[in-house]
């Protein structure tokens, strides 16, 4: 049984991007067996069978449900986390070719949603950066000066359409975009279809393993589809233990979607330059009245268990710089994958030839998603692509050192946590509803009791490498602070890179 009682929804999660898939049910041969749906497996799969490429598609969900389905999606050419830091760490050439990768990313969507005729929402829109206070100025202008050492199309301007921003500067970046994620994703899916690929819903991968010219993608009902290539695009990837994950770390989002009067801002994609930083966008909604998307207030996944708050500060900053916004009609949090150098790992997976790995969106999946269908098309196809040496997963970047030991150092307190009390000293304590972790001996106990009163009871160690689990209270399930992996309540694993449930005790 799989209790993972979402309890928040995002304003597009009612769409199915293909509600007749089914699971596998057999063994089968590929040229290409994408693991996961989301924007990056669905954008490979549709680049590899445009190509003639047999393409086989498996997730573990539904197809598309995932974090994709979890983006506020901006389409954004511009560094997530400036380019001037972009630059001090890999150099001005390779983030020029940042630039250029995460552009082509845009136009692509946009080529793809014409060829298919995908009714998704998109738009092209100026993106505006600005600073939330005046100490803030300088930083404005160190970004201005780092855009125009890559040669991105950037412009210092006046006057943000928020209250009391008429003299804000700001810088614009023109020709970004935005759309509907999950009406392009089901485009996609048909595309793939209508060249003969193949997807799979509801099915577990269990291991990727390369044969002797070829790969085995073996799942969890006992069938397994064997192929020239596996691509495992899983958000974080199921395959590897060690070589990425030290190089990357969770982080919990947060976004809110309000009703805001059609016109009443400009449509465009606005950030400001707090830390954590806000993020703004629109999108069409029916009649006279649009939704208004904010996300943001980030923190490291696991380390602290107050969404409540987060919405809250969310909202005060909303209705501070649009103190005329309507109603909230949804909110919701996903995970992004935060990587020592800003740039996504994308390409061979240390150690193979014939499986690649597409990680590390920086806050920008979208764009990464695209990017690494057509870097993996290029590798799969002609044996090199431009970009490979800026994505290269077995890249080392000894500038972000300092960031590495940071952000390596949570594994190592977590380990500790084992010896420390549990939040609770028996499960009797749980109230209906609640999750805690409980010592039972020398055992630490994943608890969680259902407001009917069942008891569920895991081992609280995470079955990735045995990091220790925290309760997400918001998505009423286990997150992982090491290497994001989430499990229902019943143990179920349901993000990467962890494939197995918890323990049962």
């Amino acid at each position: 049984m799989n209790v993972s009682d979402e309890r928040t929804v995002s304003l597009w999660a009612s769409l199915r991007v293909m509600p007749d898939a089914t699971p596998l049910t057999g063994n089968d041969e590929a040229d290409v067996v994408v693991i996961g749906s989301g924007i990056a497996g669905l954008s490979v799969a549709y680049e590899l069978a445009l190509a003639g490429q047999k393409v086989d598609v498996i997730d573990r969900g539904q197809i598309g449900s995932g974090m994709t389905a979890r983006t506020t999606a901006h389409l954004s050419s511009i560094c997530d986390d400036y380019f001037s830091k972009l630059i001090d760490l890999r150099g001005r050439d390779l983030a020029r070719r940042f630039y250029e990768s995460q552009s082509a990313a845009i136009d692509r969507i946009e080529a793809i949603r014409v060829t298919e005729g995908i009714d998704c929402d998109f738009r092209r829109v100026d993106g505006f950066l600005f600073p939330s206070s005046q100490g803030e100025e300088t930083d404005l202008k160190r970004e201005f000066d780092a855009a125009l050492r890559i040669g991105a199309a950037v412009e210092k301007v006046t006057g943000l359409p928020f209250a009391g921003c008429a003299a804000t500067p700001a810088l614009r970046y023109a020709s970004q975009a935005t759309f509907h994620p999950l009406k392009y994703l089901r485009g996609l899916t048909a595309g793939i279809r209508a060249r003969g690929g193949k997807l799979f819903c509801d099915t577990v991968v269990e291991q990727v393993e390369e044969t002797e010219g070829g790969v085995r993608v073996s799942t969890d009902s006992g069938f397994s589809i064997t192929g020239k290539w596996a691509v495992v695009a899983t958000n974080s990837p199921i395959n590897d233990r060690v070589a990425i994950h030290t190089k990357q770390a969770p982080y919990r989002t947060y976004a809110m979607a309000f009703e805001i009067e059609r016109g009443a801002i400009a449509d465009g994609l606005y950030w400001d330059m707090e830390d954590p930083y806000h993020y703004v966008r629109l999108q069409p909604g029916d009649g006279a009245t649009d939704f208004l998307i904010v996300g943001g207030e980030d923190h490291k996944t696991g380390a602290v268990d107050d969404a409540g708050e987060r919405f809250a500060a969310l909202t005060a900053w909303t209705r501070r710089l649009m103190p005329d916004i309507g109603a909230e009609t949804h909110r919701w949090s996903g995970q992004v994958m935060e990587t020592i150098d800003y740039a996504a790992f994308i390409g061979r997976n240390p150690g193979n030839q014939r499986v690649f790995v597409i990680t590390g969106d920086s806050g920008e999946g979208m764009t990464h998603g695209v990017v690494a269908s057509l870097l993996i098309r290029d590798l799969v196809l002609n044996g090199d692509s431009p970009w490979r040496e800026l994505y290269e997963p077995s890249r080392k970047t000894p500038r972000a050192i300092g960031d590495y030991l940071m952000e390596n150092a949570t594994a190592i307190k977590n380990f500790a946590e084992y010896v420390a009390p549990g939040e609770l000293d028996s499960v009797n304590k749980l109230q209906p509803g609640e999750g805690a972790i409980v010592r039972e001996g020398l055992t630490k106990i994943a608890a969680f009791r259902t407001e009917a009163g069942v008891l569920y009871k895991q081992s609280a160690s995470c079955t990735h490498i045995g990091c220790h689990v925290h309760w997400n209270s918001l998505e009423r399930c286990w997150d992982c602070p090491c290497h994001g992996s989430h499990f229902a309540v019943d143990g179920t694993a349901l993000n990467g890179p962890a494939v197995s449930p918890l323990a049962g005790i």
